[in-house]
């Protein structure tokens, strides 16, 4: 970096590390989260020493992400080569941090000194190895370490993105170890810390690399101002809905709000509010500032950091903070609540499907923002004089709907006690949804309502369609693999350890969702879809391919309706239910729902495919007929002539 980017890196990190510090040592003081621990107090220096490294590390690790995702969404070849210094040092300060505060944990956790001999090292493997929170830091500190050479080693624009992935996928083990993620509600409590932590670190982060990228040239500087807000704009919705996602988990009543916990959470959702008020209005009035000149920016973004500072710092001490104790009397857990988490949800009646709910606030914003944006690409085209027809968006519509039903109501209330119901929503997943989303042309969508960049940067438009023409796309949309996959997906996930990966784990109940809402997507797309394909498979093999699929849904339902043992039996057997059937009747209602409901999503599939096969031959026959017209009717008079030689060859041969 030239001497003036450095010294701007320099003041944004004076910025934020001053607001971060000064709002992290007065919430430890005022609220006890230095405070000496009963029976097993590791000393002064772990406790005080925790925080700091803790907020050190939350600052690299939004720096890193934040950078990065700028960088990948923003930046040119000149602003990428700018950035990755600034996401190297901090990938660098991430690995360092990270590996002090996994020694500080492993203090406070077990209350010991440090020393020197074999006892302490092996004591740190154990933790590292064996237990929950040091796995998941461990985890941690391996990304940083990933990170800290890749930024280095790679520059090219798709190893950026790549890093970038990485970065975010290396906040989930901090996600998965916070204090909610004990509760009650383990699920909702790990999705909302993983989106406060990305919409967090994609937000300061983000800020603090465009302080440090931002020039003087006017237009540049105002297209990645305005990038940057449309990240910052996501990235206040997802830290929103997780903040009032958090309050509600960890507020058992309204007086739970002035205690020590509950005023420091306040004090940071006033932070955080204000903080995104200012950036729309920063954002909105953007333009004309930089037009009068460039102080006017960097006033508004050295505020931003400073107050975006304070909040992580009141962040870091929350979670030095004892939350509220819950009200309710003790009650030892039952064996659900052992296995699952949560309590045994009511007694399953028809009624059940629509009045009970189990949200997950992490699909439900999925779902939402999907209605949003499509929504908001069809006002663009309609604003400009372009058509899109109406079926398509409501196609789009019903599916997100469907989508936030299976993953928030009745389907993920009971799937973790019924396997019959499990197999509801994977079918629903996997098939009704697809069905429903495929029709919507998203690609084609985003591809008609974004303009295409010309400075060398990619956006989402240039991400998706360079996504779906990589080789790696033409391989998995080819139709026979889509169908093989989409067919043994079934036979490998239940007959294998995957099965019990994602019953058991929160991270492989969202890597099921994922697998099978793309793997139904593909085979869909193959068969039905509107958006432009490398493959284009003759109508007859779409219907081979159709039932060949219902064929093999037809064997695995029957195979699951004759299987003689229980399928995770130490868990849908151990259970304790007292209502519905037996698990093994139970997983035989799930191999009928296999058979009978995945069939319907494929009859309307087939029909959909027919009435395509139906339209292109209208479409070649009136091709043909206006080709004929243009020719005088050669064609035909061609054909007849045919016919007549044939007639008079076999009178030459009499």
């Amino acid at each position: 970096m030239t001497q003036d980017k450095t010294t701007k890196t320099l003041k944004a990190i004076a910025l934020i590390a001053t607001g971060s510090l000064l709002s992290l040592v007065l919430a430890l003081v005022l609220f006890g989260g230095a405070a000496p621990i009963p029976y097993s107090d590791p000393g002064g220096l772990v406790r005080w020493g925790t925080p700091f490294v803790k907020i050190l590390m939350n600052l690299s690790m939004a720096i890193t992400v934040g950078s990065l995702a700028l960088s990948a969404f923003a930046g040119n070849e000149a602003e990428r080569e700018r950035l990755r210094p600034v996401a190297a040092w901090a990938a660098s300060l991430w690995l360092l941090s990270a590996s002090i505060y996994f020694v500080f944990t492993y203090l406070s956790a077990s209350g010991s000194q440090i020393s020197y001999g074999p006892e302490f090292s092996e004591s740190l493997w154990l933790f590292a190895t064996q237990i929950e929170l040091g796995m998941l830091l461990a985890w941690n500190l391996l990304f940083a370490f990933i990170l800290s050479l890749s930024v280095i080693a790679f520059r090219d624009r798709r190893m950026v993105a790549v890093n970038a992935a990485i970065a975010i996928a290396g906040l989930y083990p901090l996600a998965e170890s916070g204090h909610a993620s004990a509760d009650a509600g383990h699920a909702i409590a790990v999705n909302s810390m993983l989106m406060h932590l990305v919409g967090i670190s994609v937000w300061v982060g983000g800020l603090f690399a465009l302080y440090a990228v931002f020039s003087s040239e006017k237009g540049r500087s105002q297209i990645l101002a305005s990038r940057y807000s449309t990240l910052a704009l996501f990235a206040f919705i997802l830290v929103a809905v997780s903040g009032v996602t958090a309050g509600y988990i960890r507020l058992y009543q309204p007086s739970d709000l002035l205690s020590g916990y509950g005023l420091l959470l306040i004090g940071k959702a006033v932070v955080l509010v204000l903080l995104g008020v200012y950036g729309a209005i920063h954002r909105r009035n953007l333009i004309a500032k930089i037009s009068h000149g460039v102080v006017g920016f960097w006033t508004l973004a050295a505020s931003e950091l400073l107050f975006m500072g304070v909040a992580m710092g009141l962040a870091t001490a929350l979670a030095r903070t004892a939350p509220p104790v819950s009200p309710n009397e003790f009650v030892p857990p039952t064996a659900a609540e052992l296995l699952a988490g949560d309590p045994l949800p009511p007694e399953l009646l028809p009624s059940s499907w629509f009045t009970v709910w189990d949200f997950d606030v992490l699909w439900a914003t999925i779902s939402i923002l999907g209605i949003l944006v499509y929504l908001y690409g069809v006002s663009v085209l309609r604003k400009r004089g372009d058509k899109w027809p109406v079926i398509r968006t409501a196609s789009w519509i019903f599916g997100m709907v469907t989508l936030f039903y299976v993953t928030n109501g009745a389907p993920n209330a009971y799937q973790e006690y019924l396997f019959s119901v499990h197999m509801v929503g994977h079918m629903i997943l996997t098939m009704m949804v697809p069905v429903l989303l495929v029709p919507g042309a998203p690609v084609t969508l985003l591809s008609r309502a974004q303009a295409p960049r010309t400075d060398g940067s990619f956006g989402l438009r240039e991400w998706v369609l360079w996504a779906v023409h990589t080789p790696y796309a033409w391989f998995l949309s080819q139709p026979l693999f889509a169908g093989l996959n989409f067919a043994l997906s079934l036979v490998m996930f239940y007959y294998t350890p995957l099965f019990r990966f994602s019953t058991e784990s929160h991270l492989g109940h969202q890597w099921m969702i994922g697998h099978f809402l793309l793997t139904g997507y593909l085979f869909v797309q193959s068969l039905i879809g509107v958006d432009p394909q490398p493959h284009k498979p003759v109508f007859p093999v779409k219907l081979m391919l159709l039932i060949g699929t219902m064929a093999f849904h037809a064997f695995f339902g029957l195979g699951l309706m004759n299987e003689k043992g229980l399928l995770l039996a130490d868990w849908f057997g151990s259970m304790g239910r007292t209502w519905g059937d037996d698990p093994l009747a139970d997983q035989a209602i799930g191999g009928a729902f296999a058979w009978g409901v995945g069939e319907l999503p494929t009859l309307a599939i087939t029909l959909i495919v027919v009435y395509q096969w139906s339209k292109s031959d209208d479409r070649e026959r009136k091709r043909l007929d206006r080709a004929s017209d243009r020719s005088g009717n050669k064609d035909i008079l061609d054909y007849n002539q045919m016919l007549e030689k044939l007639n008079q060859t076999p009178e030459r041969r009499n």
